[in-house]
């Protein structure tokens, strides 16, 4: 797609590879600082479905390309063509790893700039939540979209 939009975001995290890798794959790790539920692990070519606890609807994940402590790749369009999202994590020497999300493509046009900064923020929360998580067993995540539930 020419000129298509992505959503991105980034963040260095005090923890190895290994322990952020888990904490996005597993259901036991993104349960702390994500999503409600998953009925299952994060899997090569594997559907899972996720539950958010601000949201009655699940949505369907269907992981694409895992790379153990490397790489997450994964479809939650409901299979809208291109649009993948992508998360690298790169260890440094220090211990920590810096963890990079890609999501696209959006069509450069008014609705797809909305849904690239719409999503470029719940990114940029997504990691937030899980710094906070792993490094200081906090969940961000609770209560802070309450308000966005249907009434």
């Amino acid at each position: 797609m020419e000129n298509a939009l992505t959503a991105k975001a980034s963040i260095q995290i005090q923890r190895p590879a290994h322990e952020v890798f888990e904490a996005i794959v597993k259901p036991e790790g993104m349960s702390k600082y994500f999503i409600e539920s998953s009925t299952g692990p994060l899997e090569n070519g594997k559907t899972v479905t996720w539950k958010f606890p601000e949201f009655e609807d699940t949505f369907p994940v269907t992981a694409k390309h895992i790379e153990k402590d490397r790489y997450i790749s994964f479809d939650w369009s409901g299979g809208a063509e291109g649009m993948l999202v992508e998360m690298h994590l790169q260890s440094l020497p220090d211990g920590s790893t810096v963890v990079r999300v890609v999501e696209g493509s959006m069509n450069n046009d008014e609705e797809g700039i909305k849904q690239a900064i719409g999503q470029s923020e719940g990114w940029a929360n997504f990691l937030a939540c899980l710094k906070a998580s792993l490094e200081y067993g906090i969940n961000l995540r609770k209560g802070a979209f309450d308000f966005m539930r249907p009434e």
